[in-house]
């Protein structure tokens, strides 16, 4: 077995609604192994989004351990935790979240401009990451002239800018046609096994879970590999 990049020990996760309290996760225990991509599946209101984002650093635990590449989410202080999910994590959520304002090729290098990357730098690895995922005739586009499914990919190559060791893809095809949907499904796993990146995918799609080089199902709380 490889060096894991994800291992989660007896996760708990609780809202209150009203005097009522809701269990989303129960005792979730799960090890993801560096460099494959992971779908997890589930009906609407599962509990998948919180996984994801207990996972990203962006909600917590009631309890349990989350260790992310050697590091312990719940012990880092704010600080370190801003810098872990910019450093260590890709982001793909099922709105692409584009500057309107900013080409394609801007909003890709932004986040590793931001990130500290020379200019030049961060539009050279842009444009690559683009042009991997069929985009080169669409660098200087802004979003409002890309459809649906190109402004998805330009959110999955943005989300790889800063060489992350997890992309976290939270129902990334949520809003589109079943062909697009299947398309940008294709090239965002494609995309993650080309520069050896770690991949969770959350879906509810079925079809889009099956390519998955390994499958969850979270229901009732409950996680099983299937």
């Amino acid at each position: 077995m490889n060096d894991p990049i994800i291992k989660v020990e007896k996760l708990f996760k609780e809202y209150k609604s009203g005097t009522e309290t809701l269990s989303i996760l129960k005792d979730l225990s799960f090890t993801v192994e560096r460099g494959t991509n992971t779908a997890i599946r589930g009906q609407s209101g599962s509990g998948k989004s919180t996984l994801l984002n207990i996972l990203g650093g962006l909600d917590k635990s009631d309890s349990g351990l989350v260790e992310i590449g050697g590091h312990i989410i719940s012990a880092l202080a704010e600080k370190d935790l801003t810098e872990y999910r910019r450093s260590k994590i890709g982001f793909v959520f099922q709105f692409h979240y584009l500057l309107r304002d900013f080409t394609a090729l801007e909003n890709v290098m932004l986040p590793g401009y931001i990130g500290g990357m020379k200019k030049k730098s961060a539009l050279d690895k842009a444009a690559k990451l683009l042009n991997d995922l069929k985009l080169m005739d669409r660098l200087h586009h802004y979003p409002s002239q890309l459809s649906g499914g190109e402004r998805q990919r330009v959110a999955v190559a943005r989300s790889m800018i800063n060489d992350p060791q997890l992309i976290l893809a939270d129902e990334p095809t949520g809003n589109l046609d079943p062909n697009s949907s299947l398309a940008v499904a294709e090239l965002l796993y494609n995309a993650a096994e080309t520069w050896k990146t770690s991949l969770i995918v959350v879906t509810h799609d079925i079809k889009i879970a099956e390519r998955a080089q390994r499958c969850f199902e979270l229901s009732e709380g409950a996680l099983q590999e299937v």
